[in-house]
């Protein structure tokens, strides 16, 4: 005899319930067709038109004024910090991307692509070789113009990075690899603006920086130095420059010069050769950027020149720096984003804290003292002395190498800008490991020749604008 408790009874009922459920859907599927009519396949013209996206049209808009640069170097070269030389090693090359700004051969690319080159050969979308001629190259900005003998060339239409939103489509052209893959045309990545107003404090043997930049994912790899970041519309909205990466390979933190910079730079080099650099007259004390903790707005400035561009407008040492132009200051490195964009002559509106008073000051730039000063030779009474771990240690020097300067001259001193205590790291960008590299290199310099000089000064790194006499 079988008991039926209540949970018996219950799953009867359900038993009951599915199966009455199944005749149910039995019925219905009887009143249906035996087969149904199958949905019409899309045609060729409706895959091909969902294949056609926003960054299919872009890459054709851009790729035929993308081009390929290679330079001879004297001798190799290690390669900076992460920046994208291309360089095989043991062998005297760079490689590094451009494109084509002018249909008359006027060609951007990144400085340091083509840093020492004693040949310059860029290879055009359609595979031909043209020889390049350097017009000018400005390593604070990275930013190199070439000139090519060609005419009616393809051009990039130029955009704006002022109004880029994070998270719209970039896509990066360049020439990873260079020639390992075989043919001339641009390979493309795509990703998204990541990030704007990024200021890379400079590490390692890096002795430039790079300042109000573009951050993007699109994969950026050796040898898309100097090649065009692009937006959706398929304008160029920067020029490729720098990654962060442990291997040398992207992870997807990649970073493009502004465009709106490096045109303003490149139109300099055409006309003049060179890039005249503005001048404000006052110093402000370096803050510690890599240290991520967020700060409120403020630089103190800790010196201002008599007779400068500065104390004109009635600035004065011990003021707290809030504002330029509108953007709040939180470090030094936002102080020289705004500077780099300045012209000679240029005006420049600050928000000044004097006391417990806060006022608008309107600074108009002026040339550089070394252009204007009276001529002296840059290494009389300059007393240099190589750095040293001791030497690293009595000055709490952050740079592994380098040449302190010891003693300076007042006249050198006010005419450079450079003070007992810095220690000079590179000249245009390349490195110097010792007093004796400094030397060197201001002996194979002409009157008259511009340079930048990389410093450290307060355990931070900056640049001084030169003229060389």
């Amino acid at each position: 005899m079988v008991t039926r408790t209540p949970f018996h009874r219950l799953a009867v009922l359900l038993a009951l319930v599915i199966v009455a459920a199944c005749h149910a859907n039995g019925d219905a599927n009887a009143q249906q067709p035996a087969s149904r009519n199958p949905l019409p396949a899309p045609s060729a013209a409706a895959l091909t038109s969902s294949r056609r996206t926003a960054i299919v049209d872009a890459s054709e808009k851009v790729r035929p004024a993308v081009v390929s640069v290679r330079a001879i170097l004297p001798t190799p070269r290690p390669s900076p910090w992460d920046i994208f030389e291309g360089q095989n090693e043991g062998t005297p090359e760079s490689f590094g991307t451009g494109f084509i700004l002018r249909s008359d051969g006027i060609v951007l690319t990144n400085q340091h692509v083509i840093a020492n080159a004693t040949q310059i050969t860029v290879t055009l979308s359609d595979g031909t070789d043209a020889d390049g001629k350097l017009l000018g190259a400005d390593p604070v900005t990275d930013i190199a113009v070439i000139k090519i003998n060609r005419t009616n060339l393809p051009v990039v239409t130029i955009g704006k990075s002022s109004d880029l939103m994070i998270g719209e489509w970039a896509i990066a052209l360049g020439n990873p690899y260079a020639y390992m893959l075989g043919n001339s045309e641009p390979t493309v990545t795509a990703g998204v603006i990541s990030a704007t107003g990024r200021n890379i404090v400079p590490t390692g043997d890096h002795t430039g920086s790079y300042l109000d930049m573009i951050q993007t994912d699109a994969a950026i790899n050796p040898g898309n130095s100097g090649g065009p970041l692009v937006n959706a519309l398929g304008e160029v909205v920067g020029v490729n420059s720098s990654i962060f990466s442990g291997t040398g390979e992207s992870v997807g933190l990649g970073f493009a010069i502004p465009i709106e910079r490096a045109v303003r730079i490149a139109n300099e080099i055409v006309k003049s050769g060179t890039v005249h650099r503005a001048w404000v007259g006052f110093d402000v004390a370096a803050t510690d950027q890599a240290s991520g903790k967020p700060r409120p707005p403020g630089l103190t400035i800790t010196q201002v020149v008599a007779d400068g561009p500065a104390a004109k407008a009635g600035i004065h040492s011990g003021d707290v720096l809030l504002e330029a132009d509108g953007h709040a200051l939180h470090s030094y490195l936002d102080w020289e984003a705004i500077k780099l964009d300045l012209h000679v002559g240029d005006a420049v509106t600050v928000k000044v804290r004097s006391g417990l008073a806060t006022s608008d000051v309107r600074i108009v730039t002026g040339e550089l003292p070394t252009v204007t000063a009276e001529r002296v030779k840059v290494l009389s009474d300059l007393e240099l002395e190589t750095v040293t771990p001791a030497i690293r240690a009595e000055r709490a020097i952050q740079s592994p190498a380098g040449a302190l300067v010891l003693r300076i001259p007042d006249a050198l001193a006010n005419g450079t800008g450079l003070h007992e205590g810095d220690v000079i790291l590179g000249l245009n960008g390349q490195g110097l490991q010792t007093a004796e590299d400094v030397a060197k290199a201001f002996k194979g310099m002409q009157a008259g020749e511009r340079f930048v000089l990389n410093i450290e000064r307060g355990g931070m790194r900056g640049y001084l604008n030169l003229v060389f006499h």
